[in-house]
């Protein structure tokens, strides 16, 4: 069996340090601001020479936390409730032969003069800081775009979302990560089988440390650190 080498070209900056919390999926907090900082041998804004004419980026990275040297023909995708097993190649599982993941963002802005330009500032996307980035591609609305594509058991799951509580906590954060904490929160980060109303759920998002409860479809904003 033949091996083949990736090179890191980037690494994302985001407001995620751990994986609990993270989006399930690109595109679905839209506020979620991002940083693709290119490594120093990539540092060249010729290779970025005709992208501003482009809204969305495919981002193909590697899921560095989740490497083993083993595979397994199923998994249990968490959104299931972790209980039904599916094929890995039917799933989106990051436990895959493989650790490769695909993202689509929309580009907010390219900064091609700052100390470690060109850099690419993007919303909805779904990595963890730090994550490696072996390449990007532009989206092309005309055959990227499949209106008519089916979502398999995965509809059945897409719409789930909890109503988030306001609280005095949100003022805590700067302006402008509220609306991507609140969005992050009504997604829902528990695991479909924990449904605990007494369980109390943390993560770091942007140097704060978020707690939080969910009772019934309502998710209370403990507190903000």
């Amino acid at each position: 069996m033949q091996d083949i080498t990736f090179k890191i070209i980037a690494r994302i900056n985001s407001d995620f340090r751990e994986k609990f919390g993270i989006p399930r999926q690109s595109g679905l907090v839209q506020n979620l601001q991002a940083v693709i900082r290119f490594e120093p041998e990539f540092r060249n804004a010729d290779a970025l020479r005709g992208l501003e004419g482009f809204s969305h980026l495919w981002i193909m990275w590697i899921f560095s936390e989740n490497i083993r040297s083993t595979w397994s023909p199923t998994v249990r995708p968490p959104r299931l409730g972790g209980n039904k097993r599916l094929g890995v190649f039917a799933t989106r599982s990051s436990f895959r032969p493989n650790p490769v993941a695909l993202s689509c963002v929309k580009i907010e802005r390219i900064d091609i003069d700052g100390p470690e330009g060109p850099e690419i500032v993007v919303s909805g996307a779904d990595l963890m800081d730090g994550t490696p980035i072996v390449d990007i591609k532009p989206y092309l609305p005309y055959t990227d775009a499949h209106p008519e594509a089916t979502g398999g058991f995965a509809e059945a799951v897409r719409q789930i979302k909890v109503h988030v509580k306001q609280s005095d906590s949100l003022n805590k954060l700067p302006p402008e990560k509220r609306g991507a904490l609140i969005e992050v929160l009504e997604q829902d980060p528990r695991p479909a089988y924990q449904n605990n109303p007494e369980r109390v759920y943390g993560f770091n998002f942007a140097e704060f440390e978020v707690k939080f409860k969910v009772v019934g479809n309502e998710l209370e904003i403990l507190s903000i650190a």
